[in-house]
């Protein structure tokens, strides 16, 4: 996620927690969401978001990490681009 994802991770962090923020990488995971740390005003913080569903199989995150890129999407009135 982190290593090809960084706008996405930004994207997540600016709908989920601060509009403001300048970075943002995903620093854990479990069945019940992401824990993404991020930078804001200059200070760091933390943020986790939960999945849309409770998961349990690693197959499961990509579909759970594309659920949360659309909803911040949405929530920033961004057009999300096609899921390949």
């Amino acid at each position: 996620m982190n290593d090809d994802h960084n706008d996405d991770n930004l994207l997540i962090a600016r709908a989920f927690a601060s509009v403001d923020a300048t970075s943002s990488i995903m620093t854990s995971l479990d069945e019940k969401g992401g824990t993404w740390a991020y930078t804001a005003d200059g200070e760091d913080h933390s943020v986790t978001v939960p999945w849309s569903t409770e998961i349990s199989e690693r197959a499961e995150i990509r579909r759970e990490i594309v659920v949360l890129y659309d909803d911040a999407c949405e929530k920033l009135g961004l057009e999300p681009r096609p899921h390949g």
